[in-house]
């Protein structure tokens, strides 16, 4: 995979996170708003399934559990988050990890019924040739779903970018949807999903000013896009991803 100098970046950052055990912590973080979504993408036993941006591979085996005559394929760009998810799954025989960039996944085109990307697409380099990408490796009918916490509509998250040591995309509603719109998808659209965890009574970390803050921007929720890419033909059953 060739990298830019942009990917070296992130990858430098995420295996540091990846290091400090941070990939682990996403679960807790991140289930919440995660479990309405998969609800919402009606996954099928024998779904294909590309988790991009999957980071310590959490979200990929309860995927692949959810799918356990398809196969799931968890891509991250981060050496250190794919070693620890590929540790971490060795039990599952449907699923497996790959090194790979959003806009350059490692995959054949129409290898996936479904994508799902959780709290990564912000940190895509280029949204626009990500999302275009993601289309290529969805089969006709299949579906994309991108959550995403730091959004242009929620104002309680927009301090994180002078956190992060690599350049995020603040991008809004309407802007991630149109970017949809473009790469092919239809029937694109988006929705909130709050985050029921309470807010602690007294709060001092880096992410969010006080208790107020994150009470707020949980309660607006995180911001789920979608669409689905058009075709006449369905998806095949049983379809395992070539990467």
């Amino acid at each position: 995979m060739s990298d830019t100098t942009t990917d070296l970046k992130i990858r430098k950052e995420f295996n540091q996170w990846a290091e400090a055990g941070r990939g682990e912590e996403m679960e807790e973080h991140h289930l919440p708003i995660a479990l309405p979504v998969l609800e919402l993408m009606r996954i099928e036993p024998p779904d294909a399934i590309l988790d991009l941006g999957c980071g310590s591979g959490w979200l990929c085996r309860r995927l692949a559990r959810l799918a356990p005559q398809g196969r799931v394929v968890g891509a991250d760009l981060s050496a250190e988050m794919v070693r620890r998810a590929r540790a971490s799954s060795a039990a599952y025989s449907n699923l497996n990890f790959l090194e790979g960039a959003a806009d350059r996944i490692p995959c054949r085109a129409g290898a996936f019924s479904k994508l799902i990307s959780v709290e990564s697409a912000y940190y895509w380099p280029d949204p626009g040739a990500s999302v275009r990408e993601s289309f290529r490796v969805l089969a006709s009918n299949g579906s994309a779903w991108i959550l995403i916490n730091y959004y242009r509509d929620n104002p309680h998250s927009h301090q994180w970018g002078s956190i992060v040591k690599v350049r995020t995309h603040l991008l809004s509603a309407e802007e991630w949807e149109a970017l949809f719109r473009q790469a092919g998808f239809v029937s694109v659209g988006h929705r909130l999903i709050p985050d029921p965890t309470p807010a602690p009574e007294v709060y001092t970390g880096e992410w969010f000013r006080d208790a107020e803050q994150i009470r707020k921007f949980r309660e607006m929720g995180a911001m789920l896009v979608y669409g689905i890419k058009p075709g006449s033909k369905p998806v095949a059953e049983n379809r395992f991803p070539s990467c």
